[in-house]
């Protein structure tokens, strides 16, 4: 999650005529209900109010993604979309549609990606989906067949390592909260960062090899 670069004042009913959303009185927000379908924010319109985990403060954000290879952990890609329940798991077939190459290969992921819809379209791309079985009250689209493999259990392992990325970008990269408004800036942003975090990764990987 990506914090944007706007206030929770701003964030208005979309039928609210410019001149009423002036002054602190109408600034109280306190005991009204918002929703993303009938609010949006005057200063970061793109922005949408997201949680990042239930009982979490709501904030007005963007979400980042990054397709990272796993042999060494550098960033393949990068893309930021507006902040819903759904986003990860669209942002993660965009992202595979753009892996060069026309072998098979693996990709891995947490449980909020086992979906029947995901692991299916993963599939039907020639990628075999190592993704993390969520068997919460309900069965995982991840089956014996792909967890019996022993690359399935490395990509587990390997897959944690983007976080690292993520933790580097949001304290060194300042995509903690960007100030940057509107999600093609943000996104840029994060390219950058994504580059940045490459470059002192290969610096290590170079050191580690010559010791």
């Amino acid at each position: 999650m990506i914090e944007a670069w706007a206030s929770h004042k701003s964030f208005r009913p979309k039928d609210q005529e410019p001149e009423a959303s002036a002054g602190q009185k109408e600034a109280n927000f306190h005991g009204e209900t918002r929703r993303n379908d009938t609010h949006q924010s005057t200063t970061g319109p793109e922005a949408r109010l997201f949680k990042k985990s239930k009982g979490s403060e709501a904030k007005l954000a963007y979400l980042g993604h990054v397709l990272m290879e796993n042999r060494n952990g550098l960033l393949v890609q990068t893309v930021v979309t507006s902040a819903m329940g759904t986003a990860e798991r669209n942002a993660a077939l965009l992202l595979a549609e753009k892996i060069p190459g026309i072998r098979r290969v693996t990709l891995g992921a947490d449980k909020a990606y086992d979906t029947r819809e995901l692991v299916l379209e993963l599939r039907r791309m020639n990628i075999t989906p190592h993704v993390a079985q969520n068997n919460t009250n309900r069965s995982s689209a991840i089956d014996g067949r792909t967890t019996a493999q022993p690359a399935y259990a490395v990509s587990q392992k390997k897959r944690k390592r983007v976080e690292q990325s993520f933790g580097w970008m949001k304290t060194i990269g300042l995509l903690r909260k960007v100030r940057f408004r509107g999600r093609a800036k943000v996104g840029w942003w994060m390219k950058w960062a994504g580059v940045a975090y490459n470059l002192v990764r290969l610096r290590n990987l170079q050191a580690e090899a010559m010791a």
